[in-house]
This record gives structure tokens, sequence and C-alpha cells, in this order.
């Protein structure tokens, strides 16, 4: 009887075996993410958060000019009210912050309603003070020129105007920290815009 022949393994191709780590080889980290241009008012809104009087402290001074830039033009004579009434409504919600990263766009929400109720509380259109962002220093007279037409706009009107114009907002944006529809910014927007330019070329 003919024996049956016992079937040949199959060659496998030789696969590399994975490296064994090597015990006295140090692990090199990799490199985590950049931190974002807002971590360290993240950081001292967390620190603020959990009691610390020296970062409310700093946080008061980071934010201070940016609340007034906002405030100088939609409250105008009354800014510094609306300074005060943005920056204490700011530190009486910072505890409800839930993204520390979200600090600026938080803060511009309640800056520009504040803002606004000042200014409706007052009724009164002054003058504006020092407006540092447009035009610049060199061009005093022209910028006498542009505050007299912008403070006899409404406040509704100065304040969407300092958002898109100033702030770069777009019309979502801007939509969300007036609490307004799109619809309304976008028509208050063209409404503002051709009242300073009627009032510019008189």
């Amino acid at each position: 009887m003919r024996a049956v022949d016992a079937p040949t393994r199959r060659q496998e191709p030789d696969t590399p075996r994975p490296e064994e780590p090597d015990p006295g080889r140090a692990r090199t980290p990799r490199p985590g993410p950049e931190p974002g241009p807002w971590e360290p008012a993240a950081r001292l809104v967390r620190a603020a958060q959990a009691g610390d009087a020296l970062a409310v402290d700093d946080l008061i001074t980071l934010l201070t000019p940016y609340v007034g830039r906002l405030c100088r033009p939609i409250a105008l004579a009354d800014s510094a009210d609306a300074v005060q009434e943005s920056l204490i409504a700011v530190f009486q919600g910072l505890p409800r912050l839930k993204d520390p990263t979200a600090l600026y766009g938080w803060v511009r929400t309640i800056t520009v309603r504040e803002a606004v109720r000042v200014a409706r509380r007052a009724r009164r259109e002054t003058p504006w003070g020092e407006f540092d962002d447009v035009p610049g220093p060199l061009d005093a007279e022209l910028a006498c020129e542009v505050h007299d037409v912008l403070s006899r706009m409404s406040s509704e009107h100065r304040a969407v105007l300092t958002l898109r114009e100033l702030e770069g907002l777009d019309e979502r944006a801007a939509s969300d920290a007036l609490n307004i529809p799109c619809g309304t910014v976008k028509s208050r927007l063209h409404r503002a815009r051709n009242s300073f330019r009627k009032a510019w070329t008189r």
C-alpha cells in the first residue's frame, strides 16, 4: 500500500517581528498641542472661580480696557457707568462660565447688552469722548467729525456698528451678542450705515 505523503507545511514569508521595547531606553514624549492665545486668560478664570482673589484682581485689570473699548461708542458720555455695570455683571456671572476659553466672547455679549441698557436709561445722546479705535490720533479733526456724526445715532445703531465694524463679528455672532434675530441685525446695520452716510455728506 502506497504511503500517503504528509502534507507539507506552506512556507510563510518571513515577517519582521515587532521590536521589543528596550526598558533602558527612555521613550520620547509626543509634543502636546500648542496652547491657544486665550489660555492665560482661561487660567485666570479657573483660578478666580476657585476663589483666588489675586486672580480676580488680575482679571479686572485684563478686561477693563476691552470692556471700555466696547462701551465708549455705545454709551457715549455714560461709558464709565456702562463699564462699571458691565464688570459687575461679568464677575457676578463668572462662577457660571463653563468654558473659560470662551471668556472674551462671553464678556463681549454681557458688555454690549449693559452698554445699550445704560444708554437707554440715560436718554441722552452726547458727543463722544475719546474713541481710540477710529480714527487715529493724527486725524484729530476727522475724529471730531466722526464722533459728532455717531453721537446723533441711536444706541442700538451704535451697538450694531461697534460689533460689525470694530469687532468684525458676522451677523450670526452679532445676533447672539445683541439677542436679536439675524434679520434684525441686517436691517439695523443697513439703516445705521445709511444714517451715517447721510449725516456725513451733509
